[in-house]
């Protein structure tokens, strides 16, 4: 409560009703799947659009080197295709891919000598893992990566001076003064140039214009011209990087490890390598120490990176896919989705194997806020095999979807089948932002999609239906649509996807809404604001036809209160809100009774 201390008029605001809520989005997809380059650990990369993902990820994947873990790239092209707008990925990586690189020692030449043939030693180069090693070389540069992609990243380093400066007075003892000492920082390397034979040292110390060199300058340095022409210069390198069309500059880099530009600060930057190295050991320009690292002569230096490699989906496990908690930003596969909070879809793409879907699934269970979408082996054709792998499952939280779709591959040049999820993923975010979470995602067309590894018909799908399992059908005239939209849950409440998604919708709307409750008093006042604002939250989902009942009082009620919580709730700081919801169900069956009018 304010005070008062003197007499006058005293205006003061306070909130009293309803908070503003915000729906969150329901249509972020999140993938897992191997891809031909990314991070293989961390937090899943964002991406919104095919392009940013081949950016990131590179393109499809050849048939003959991952088979049927190949289709990451095409399930992220499709979900865009399909109506998504935005996802994050996270990239498989097999346990024999290697990260392209280039250490100190191995020298600028190219991988081969000049009859042609391959050391042993650059052929355990490229076979090798490549990782920061304990016993660190003095520079070491690799791929940010596994994979072929580091194979064509090339770095170019040139010598070149940022700050120039002309000495005034020669105080004695290393000490000298500067017409100007900006740019000038201790532990720079320096060359006096002019005065005989350049002369190279390192700063000491500096102090407005005044500086203190490591070994004092030999000769008369001292040029007070208005052109001089005895300079002492800082010493450094430009840096270039490219690969497959990226450029990546990096201007005025030091191996001065105090400095804002040394080499691993300013690199660290990349998307493309990450920069190794240890502090030189004698004084010497950059540009000479990376001369000697990798043997050249030559005054502009440059060197490939390589012994990359893709790996073989033969050393691909299910436990690849599952991942790995290490703990924040040191995730792998489903368990990297741990440091996302944005992703409500999620798919991994092609991978029928019972143990990653159950995995899966069990993560959108235990997060509550996530729905799965899943894949049935190709090979499935009859019914009793795809309701065999149907029954693997029994959760509200993801649906299954069959036959596998007919599409363009552009790496191969012909027509190739792909799992449907990442089809099925755009498709809901495509209900969503046309018709909202509370529409079914069904009776909607896939795009870009010729045809179907299995055209079933209305009996077979007489089999399919009730358990839960979605079929995509082709009808004459009307395309290629999904033709079911149930969960793989054998609970009649959840049976449908739209009502588990509304409610997913609703619980997290209310939950990242809702903070401003925590530590209020919890007293009647605070019961009339929580139960105001979740009443016109509902009132306009009941607006949009998401609810049924012809008043907001028929669709949803909102009870906080002596009916909700005990002496000791409230006591034990606990506020207890009962709300109920009565959801729109789809028409699956849309049935016609028509009688004969007798005339009179």
């Amino acid at each position: 409560m304010a005070e008062y201390l003197s007499p006058g008029v005293y205006v003061e605001e306070f909130d009293s009703g309803p908070v503003p809520m915000q729906g969150v989005s329901t249509s972020i997809a999140g993938f897992i799947g191997v891809a031909e380059k990314g991070p293989a650990v961390g937090a899943p990369s964002l991406i919104t659009g095919f392009a940013d993902f081949s950016r990131k990820f590179g393109g499809y994947l050849q048939t003959n080197e991952f088979g049927d873990y190949r289709f990451l790239a095409h399930a992220v092209n499709h979900f865009f295709s399909n109506g998504g707008s935005k996802a994050f990925v996270v990239r498989v990586a097999p346990s024999d891919a290697a990260i392209a690189k280039i250490e100190s020692g191995t020298g600028a030449a190219s991988a081969e000598d000049p009859k042609g043939k391959k050391s042993k030693k650059k052929e355990e180069s490229e076979t090798s893992t490549a990782a920061i090693p304990s016993a660190q070389p003095a520079i070491l540069i690799q791929a940010r990566s596994p994979g072929v992609w580091g194979n064509s990243i090339s770095v170019n380093f040139i010598a070149t001076n940022e700050n120039k400066s002309q000495i005034v007075k020669d105080l004695g003892e290393g000490k000298y003064v500067l017409k100007n000492a900006v740019g000038f920082d201790v532990g720079d390397v320096v060359v006096l140039e002019g005065s005989g034979d350049p002369q190279i040292t390192i700063i000491k110390n500096v102090f407005q214009n005044r500086i203190t060199l490591e070994n004092a300058l030999k000769g008369d340095v001292v040029d007070e011209k208005l052109l001089p022409t005895i300079k002492i210069k800082t010493c450094e390198i430009n840096i270039t990087i490219e690969c497959d069309g990226t450029v990546e500059k990096y201007e005025n880099v030091s191996f001065n490890i105090s400095s804002s530009s040394f080499i691993e600060k300013k690199l660290s930057r990349s998307e493309l390598v990450l920069f190794r190295a240890l502090a030189p050991t004698s004084i010497k320009p950059p540009i000479n120490i990376i001369k000697e690292a990798f043997a050249s002569e030559e005054e502009e230096v440059s060197v490939m990176l390589k012994g990359g490699s893709n790996g073989t989906s033969k050393n691909l496990t299910d436990g690849d896919f599952i991942g790995k908690d290490e703990g924040p930003g040191a995730r792998t596969g489903i368990c990297a989705f741990l440091d996302n909070t944005d992703v409500n879809l999620m798919a991994v793409p092609g991978n029928v194997s019972a143990n990653v879907q159950l995995s899966l699934v069990s993560h959108c269970e235990k997060l509550g806020s996530r729905f799965a979408v899943l894949d049935v082996p190709f090979v499935s054709k009859t019914t009793t095999d795809v309701l065999k792998h149907r029954d693997i499952v029994d959760s509200d939280y993801c649906a299954m979807y069959h036959p596998w779709l007919k599409v363009y591959d552009p790496l191969d040049k012909k027509d190739t089948f792909i799992p449907p999820s990442g089809s099925v993923l755009g498709i809901y975010a495509r209900s969503d932002n046309s018709r909202g979470v509370h529409k079914a995602p069904a009776n909607e067309v896939v795009a870009n999609c010729t045809g179907l590894s299995v055209n079933y018909n209305s009996a077979e799908q007489d089999f399919l239906n009730p358990r839960g399992l979605n079929a995509i059908r082709k009808f004459p005239g009307a395309g290629i649509r999904i033709w079911g939209a149930r969960t793989a849950s054998s609970k009649p409440l959840w049976k449908y996807i739209n009502v588990r998604r509304l409610f997913i919708y609703i619980e997290e709307s209310i939950k990242s809404n809702t903070n401003w409750v925590v530590f209020e008093p919890n007293d009647v006042r605070l019961w009339s604001r929580v139960r105001n604002t979740i009443e016109t939250f509902l009132g306009g989902i009941w607006t949009t036809g998401a609810l049924v009942g012809g008043s907001p009082e028929e669709a949803f009620f909102v009870d906080i209160g002596p009916n909700t919580m005990t002496k000791d709730d409230i006591e034990n700081g606990r506020l207890i809100c009962l709300i109920g919801v009565a959801p729109v169900k789809p028409a699956e069956f849309v049935i016609f009774r028509i009688t004969q009018k007798t005339a009179e």
